[in-house]
This record gives C-alpha cells, structure tokens and sequence, in this order.
C-alpha cells in the first residue's frame, strides 16, 4: 500500500532514502525530504508489503501530463523486482491521469515495468516518447 509522506514519518522516510547511496549525507537527506513537501506537484510515498511493513519508497514530481518517478528504494530484503512493479503499480493506480516516466536513474526501471504490462516503446504515441 503507499501512502503519502507526512512529518509522523519522517524518521521511516529517511532510514529508506538513506538506502539510496545519494543520501548518505544528512544534509542532503534533509534538503530531499524538504523538498518533496515544498510544492503540491512532488510526492514522497511510502510503501507497505503484504506483513504491512514499510519496505519501499518512491519520490515523484508532476510535470504536465507525466507524472516522473524521481527516485525507488526497497528495504534489502525485499525482492527488487516484484516488490518495485507492485509499487508502481499501486502508483499508477493512486494516479491514474498521469503517464509514468523516469530519469536518468530511474528510466530503466519504469522501461522494464512497461515492457512487462505489454506496453513498449514502439507501442507509445509520438508526444508521449519524445520524438
């Protein structure tokens, strides 16, 4: 299940994002968190397996008709893969006007979701791919 970042999980938040190898410092961490609660078009949310643990977490921004997956982090016991398109998936169900996309970092895992759903890049509208 994902739900919405708030202040009551802060301390979980950053035990998940300093996963990331980009947050090790806490300066850093600090800043990331207080951007997502800068502005109504970013998204910090927090995942719950199946035991009701929280286990992953995903940072999105809106842009347009995109909804940009920032950032993807798991607990390590987690398996990567099933654990990952389960939370996206949740995603594009708790947004379900937005077209996914992803960074430089996390393009390869969106692409990877999408192939899986059956929708690749040939199958994509020209507005949508970016050519």
């Amino acid at each position: 299940m994902l739900l919405k970042y708030r202040s009551d999980y802060q301390k979980i938040a950053m035990g998940l994002l300093s996963l990331l190898p980009t947050f090790k410092d806490w300066d850093r961490l600090q800043r990331e968190l207080s951007w997502y609660q800068g502005g109504d078009d970013r998204t910090l949310y927090l995942w719950k397996d199946e035991n009701d643990d929280f286990a992953g977490a995903l940072g999105t921004e809106v842009h347009d008709q995109f909804l940009i997956v920032r950032l993807v982090t798991l607990m390590p016991d987690k398996p990567v893969t099933a654990s990952t398109w389960q939370m996206l998936d949740q995603l594009t169900t708790a947004v379900p006007n937005k077209r996914l996309m992803g960074t430089l970092t996390t393009a390869k895992i969106i692409a990877k979701w999408e192939y899986h759903h059956g929708q690749n890049h040939s199958e994509r509208t020209t507005a949508d791919s970016g050519q």
